[in-house]
């Protein structure tokens, strides 16, 4: 189970135990965990045109026109947020059989297009069609509804580099507080670690509580917990005692 958002995190180990889960994640910042990946996702811009052709009247001046437009309009926005890096390009189009009413979305070559894209672009989407449909139509005509392009810079090689770090466990005179065994309602007195405080590699027992400016991790007496090498909370269910 991967536990998020605000409240996910303080009843994880409880909803585990419930449902028989063994093994609960709680990323880095867990409360803002849309935001952080709008963030550490590469910048990127989508371009859709519409221009109607089939595969008969496929016209590869036309289609190359249309993708250096785009990626000019789209390689102008990128470069405004990622600098001078190599830009990534991925084409497709809308593809769908003369006369239908629903289009797929087919790969388009990258490069010099051509005159033996039409040919590339009728596999491919004989391909994607057979692959949903289980079957294609042969001798159908097909026709070319839009033209889409992404153009994206790269990842970071390691985007883990990204991550917070952390600092000592300081577990030894960590504070402790009295709350409430969810499982037997009685009271029980628990440490209380700041999960700025847990390097990776740090280990812990439960119960206890984890806190962090987001939200808070309550580890139940059935779980026992580490920080892996990103930074994340790991909890293993522990094994059950034989009777």
């Amino acid at each position: 189970m991967i536990a998020f958002g605000g409240a996910g995190p303080l009843h994880a180990c409880r909803m585990a135990e419930k449902l028989g889960i063994r093994r609960v994640v709680i990323p880095l910042h867990p409360g803002v965990g849309s935001a952080v990946g709008m963030l550490r996702a590469p910048v990127a811009f989508e371009v859709v045109r519409s221009r109607y052709m089939t595969l008969a009247t496929f016209d590869a001046a036309v289609v190359a026109g249309i993708y250096s437009s785009m990626a000019e309009e789209a390689s102008a926005i990128v470069r405004q947020g990622a600098g001078h890096v190599p830009l990534e390009e991925r084409r497709s189009c809308f593809m769908r059989y003369l006369g239908q009413g629903h289009e797929i979305e087919v790969p388009v070559s990258g490069g010099t297009i051509d005159d033996g894209e039409r040919k590339a672009l009728q596999a491919a989407y004989d391909d994607e069609y057979a692959r949903q449909y289980s079957r294609s139509v042969p001798g159908m005509d097909v026709e070319i509804l839009g033209w889409k392009l992404v153009v994206a810079a790269p990842l970071p090689d390691d985007p883990e580099t990204v991550m917070t770090a952390a600092k000592d466990e300081g577990a030894a005179d960590s504070p402790r507080r009295h709350v409430v065994d969810p499982a037997t309602g009685e009271m029980m007195d628990v440490p209380v670690f700041g999960r700025e405080s847990l390097a990776p590699g740090a280990v812990f027992e439960g119960p206890c509580i984890i806190t962090e400016g987001q939200t808070t991790t309550v580890v139940t007496a059935s779980f026992h917990g580490r920080i892996d090498r990103h930074g994340y909370i790991v909890l293993e269910a522990r094994e059950a005692t034989p009777s």
